[in-house]
């Protein structure tokens, strides 16, 4: 549907994107994540035809719709576009807002917006004004003028930023319903590994303008390619160690490592708090509560753990209230499905 091949863009002599390359099938929701500055929201504008790539093409069925010679004006291109502000006419009634770019007219064009209204679940708001609208309605408003004439895709630039977090879990639950319905293969810019792992079929991970991997969500969380991608998926533990016949050697027990690791080479273990497992039987080493804190759905407990020649902080999470006191010993376990070994420095900020 949408294919990018081998993108190259820079803004000022400063490269912005580095060789990318990746497909969005119909139906489809693929999310760009990555820190901010990684090349997230230019690769969206390439797609949008608001930017001329200086390398590489864009194509939509097949057919390029831009390359370092030739770009396609963005309003022939049958894509929708879902700003990060939402770009709604402060003058314009929700449902003109919706029309607005609708090639019919009249009454074809009323009912086609009352229908994408309808489909938001917003058509008894069809004629307030931008500025009497909630921000999640809003939201809604600016995603039913994308969707209004039938895209092939729709791309998102952070289409939950202005939204608070209860807000934001509600609202994208219905909003992928309703990209699902549409059918259109939508390119999704989020910074958030949440909100991406929710909303999308595959993720796209960026790093300084270049691909450092693609997959569905549970492959990346659960296989990261590197530290880096491990770290965006969550709160992280990192220890070091040593290999040493295929294993790496630490303070809180051997784990396997890869095979490109050699024998007394360094290396960086990377474990998810969730994997951190206090247990009160005799498993485990020992370590010291130095805090807890309930987190509403989890608990963080951060813990200390003696080295012999230093002492090392953790931090575990553990599901809902905890009667773990502070200042109490306990057995520190950690679950391996959910530590990972990279090469000391690997994927390091």
């Amino acid at each position: 549907m949408l294919e990018f091949e081998h993108i190259r863009h820079a803004y000022n002599g400063s490269l912005s994107v580095r060789d990318v390359s990746f497909k969005v099938q119909p139906g489809e929701v693929v999310s760009l994540l990555g820190p901010s500055g990684c090349g997230k929201t230019t690769l969206l504008r390439l797609a949008a035809g608001l930017e001329q790539p200086q390398h590489g093409s864009i194509s939509l069925h097949g057919d390029v719709i831009s390359s370092s010679d030739y770009i396609q004006p963005p309003e022939q291109r049958g894509i929708g576009y879902m700003f990060q502000d939402y770009a709604l006419f402060p003058h314009m009634t929700v449902l003109q807002n919706v029309v607005f770019g609708l090639v019919e007219k009249g009454s074809a064009a009323t009912r086609r917006g009352l229908d994408v209204l309808g489909e938001v679940g917003i058509d008894d708001l069809s004629d307030m004004y931008p500025h009497e609208l909630s921000g999640g309605q809003q939201q809604r408003v600016a995603l039913a003028r994308a969707l209004a004439p039938k895209p092939a895709v729709i791309l998102l630039d952070e289409p939950y930023a202005g939204l608070d977090s209860r807000l934001r879990e509600r609202i994208r639950d219905q909003m992928l319903h309703v990209l699902k319905a549409s059918n259109a293969a939508a390119l999704m810019v989020t910074h958030d590994a949440e909100e991406a792992m929710f909303m999308s079929d595959r993720i796209v991970v960026l790093r300084d303008g270049h691909v450092v991997q693609t997959g569905r969500p549970v492959n990346l969380y659960c296989q990261p390619s590197s530290a880096f991608v491990a770290e965006f998926f969550g709160e992280v533990n990192r220890i070091e160690g040593i290999v040493a016949k295929d294993k790496v050697v630490t303070a809180l027990g051997e784990f396997s490592a890869p095979k490109t690791l050699s024998d007394g080479s360094a290396a960086s273990v990377v474990i998810r708090h969730e994997a951190l497992l206090i247990d009160a039987g005799n498993d485990g080493v020992v370590g010291e509560v130095m805090e807890s804190r309930l987190l509403g759905r989890a608990s963080l407990i951060h813990l200390s753990v003696p080295t012999g020649r230093d002492v090392l902080h953790l931090h575990a999470r553990i599901p809902g209230l905890n009667s773990i006191e502070v200042g109490s010993q306990v057995r520190v376990r950690v679950d391996p499905a959910q530590a990972f070994v990279f090469a000391a420095g690997n994927g390091a900020e």
